[in-house]
């Protein structure tokens, strides 16, 4: 099995050292939970993710929760006696009952803790959300190898995001203690920064074993407290384990320096003076530069002392940034989308201020007053209203005195100054483009963020030679702009063979929908691969391009979701899927039918092992075929274009016979199944085989042979 280093790199089985970032792997550690295994008659592991010096992290399928995913992080000292384990459930138990009022959307829920025995060793584990992303450790990795680095925006987005999930920890007098680029998450879901792993967990198990090796060894060891990783946390946390909300913001500094240099901190801190320097690596402007020397000040009074302090100072202008607190956040108006272009990775720009990001968005303090700005222009527009209300009055009382019967004219007054239209800027023939693209995209109920990705990946992937460069809305740039609006036409186009449901539903898929789907599929005793057969044909038929590509990650794998969720449905309904049953005495049956352009069917017969079976297929050859065993550990044929298969069965059970057709245009198939005594259908269970999904339609006969009958 592959073994796994502390960071989450996947190495092949008897490594020594991780082939990624070098770390020794303690391979003898990993022999002992086993992926396949079942915890607690509950958590299924699916595989291992990390290891620390306390134990490892597993990712897991909650088999009463229809197999969702989750994360088991294990508590296993090198000693396993009775007061250890006693001892760290008690902590762990405390420490659990912190992770539990942590309720936050960018914080993994705490689920439950549990003791499992396994081959009689004792386990206690912590069991929290998955979250399906990639740590900014893992991110910077990818970019240094193609000689990038973060950019200050991105860094500066980052801090506006994660900052209010430690303002809400904090409050809640929680330190995470241990912040760096591994413990940051970017979620693919909704590419937001997740807080992971806290170090409490870690406090625990330090706590136990210290006091284990004290009471029984009478050795001295440093306190159990001095958590955080060289760098990242601040020196007096190293040197005494006090920590305070100034301590996470040291590492959420460091962390960013990080992430901008592609430096680790001791590449950046002076070996004499232990200062830092990083101003010879990069060049910053002079808000996020002054706010990360002062989140890095060596004494700790002269930090940030919250959060808060640090959003006031960065002050960024009105842009776009999801809520990050409860409740659910409210979408951003739909001019946003045009107000500026895009293409650019930056957020969009001015929309309406909402409730829930009052606290990203704060002011640079100033000594208290009544007098306000807002309060200031308020009195201003008042006075102003009143004078010229009272001078109209004026003028109006003067003239009627000269011509009561001359009708006089209403003044208008506009006290505020009418905001311009967004595409204003362009000219009208990219300014009608652009008002009919996102005309278009509200009516296919697509989300704004998800559509911008979408057209950003593919206009990039049309456009290599960019390398990711923001468009601007200068004239220069109008030519890309065009193409731009281009590209989103056609992802529009193609969009539009989606259901209602699976449009609105883009930007959301996860793993949980496949697990979910999963379920549903096999209690038709079909299988998920099936049903991804099914799904590719359509996508592949619209994006060709992807087929050699890793999709699934990226905003169009998203589209796939979409594709297969419509599928799904599709068999559900059986209008793709269909039970061939044979009668007594029957061996033979034939199905008849169309496929419209990239659709597919599914077809299952109960068979068993050692019959003889010949199956044939008449059809074009863009109509490509598979044929799967019960459990899937046979694959009989796989997308494929011969048109016959025969020989003795490998095992008993539904056997999946999967038709997909690659053609733009309608085309016609016959599949004839010829099987040595097939298992004949049991009269008393006519639900196996409802009236509606074998009934034939315009476009599908079934034709028994002169041997066989057909039950509808």
């Amino acid at each position: 099995m592959n073994v796994y280093c502390s960071k989450g790199h996947e190495n092949p089985s008897g490594s020594r050292f991780c082939l990624h970032c070098g770390e020794k792997l303690d391979v003898a550690i990993n022999q002992g939970i086993q992926p396949g295994q079942t915890l607690g008659d509950r958590y299924l592991i699916v595989r291992q993710l990390g290891q620390g010096g306390f134990g490892r992290t597993y990712l897991a399928e909650d088999i009463n929760r229809f197999r969702e995913l989750c994360v088991l992080k294990e508590f296993s000292p090198q000693v396993q006696t009775a007061y250890v384990l006693k001892k760290a459930e008690e902590l762990f138990q405390r420490e659990a009952t912190v992770l539990y009022q942590l309720q936050h959307p960018q914080i993994p829920r705490f689920r439950e803790l549990f003791r499992s025995n396994l081959n009689g060793k004792e386990y206690l584990f912590l069991v929290q959300d998955y979250v399906e992303g990639k740590t900014y450790s893992s991110l910077l990795d990818q970019r240094l190898q193609k000689g990038l680095r973060f950019t200050e925006l991105e860094v500066t987005e980052l801090l506006l995001q994660i900052l209010p999930v430690l303002e809400y920890i904090h409050s809640l007098n929680v330190i995470h203690r241990d912040i760096s680029p591994d413990n940051l998450m970017l979620r693919r879901i909704d590419q937001l920064p997740v807080l992971i792993d806290f170090g409490g967990v870690k406090q625990v198990a330090a706590v136990v074993v210290s006091q284990y090796y004290q009471s029984n060894t009478g050795a001295v060891i440093p306190p159990a407290t001095l958590l955080g990783k060289f760098g990242y946390a601040p020196p007096e946390q190293m040197q005494t384990g006090l920590v305070e909300p100034h301590s996470d913001l040291y590492a959420l500094a460091a962390t960013a320096l990080v992430l901008l240099t592609g430096k680790q901190p001791s590449e950046l801190i002076d070996d004499n003076t232990l200062s830092w320097k990083w101003r010879r690596e990069i060049s910053l402007s002079p808000t996020l530069g002054v706010v990360l020397e002062k989140m890095l000040a060596p004494i700790p009074q002269q930090r940030y002392q919250s959060a808060q302090q640090v959003l006031q100072v960065l002050n960024p202008p009105p842009s776009y940034y999801p809520p990050t607190q409860p409740p659910a956040p409210v979408r951003v108006p739909e001019s946003s989308t045009v107000a500026t272009l895009a293409v650019s990775p930056s957020p969009p720009t001015s929309p309406t201020p909402r409730r829930d990001e009052s606290r990203l968005y704060i002011t640079p303090h100033t000594p208290h007053t009544w007098w306000t700005p807002d309060k200031i222009i308020l009195v201003f527009l008042l006075l102003t209203t009143s004078a010229v209300v009272a001078v109209w009055g004026a003028n109006n009382l003067l003239l009627s005195r000269f011509d009561d019967a001359q009708p006089q004219p209403t003044p208008t007054f506009s006290p505020t100054k009418q905001p311009l239209d967004p595409l204003a800027q362009y000219s009208p023939a990219e300014r009608s483009r652009k008002q009919k693209l996102r005309d278009r995209r509200q009516r296919l109920g697509i989300d704004e963020n998800f559509y911008v990705s979408l057209v950003n990946q593919i206009f990039w992937e049309n456009n290599p030679s960019l390398q990711r460069r923001s468009l601007t809305n200068e004239p220069a740039d109008e030519q890309l702009r065009t193409q731009w609006d281009k590209t989103a036409d056609q992802l529009l186009q193609k969009l539009t063979i989606l259901s209602s449901a699976s449009r609105q539903k883009l930007g959301t898929y996860g793993g949980s929908d496949r697990d979910r789907w999963k379920v549903e599929v096999n209690n038709l005793n079909v299988s998920s691969r099936a049903l991804y057969d099914l799904g590719d044909a359509a996508f592949f038929q619209q994006f060709p391009e992807q087929e050699s590509k890793n999709y699934i990650d990226q905003p169009i794998g998203q589209v796939w979701y979409a594709f297969v969720a419509d599928k799904l449905n599709a068999i559900l309904a059986r209008s793709t899927f269909q039970k061939i049953n044979f009668d007594s005495n029957a061996t033979s049956r034939t199905v008849i039918g169309n496929l419209k352009s990239s659709a597919g069917k599914v077809f299952i017969a109960d068979l068993r092992q050692d019959q003889l079976m010949e199956v044939n297929l008449a059809a074009n050859s863009q109509i490509l075929w598979s044929i799967y065993s019960p459990t899937g550990k046979y694959v009989l044929l796989s997308d494929s274009q011969k048109r016959s298969w025969s020989g003795k069965l490998p095992e008993s059970g539904f056997y999946e016979f999967v038709i997909v057709s690659r053609s733009s245009q309608p085309l016609s198939y016959q599949l004839t199944l010829n099987v040595e005594n097939p298992t004949p259908t049991p009269s008393s269970t006519p639900s196996d085989t409802p009236t509606t999904e074998l009934t034939p339609t315009p476009s599908e006969t079934v034709t028994p042979t002169p041997e066989a009958t057909f039950t509808p």
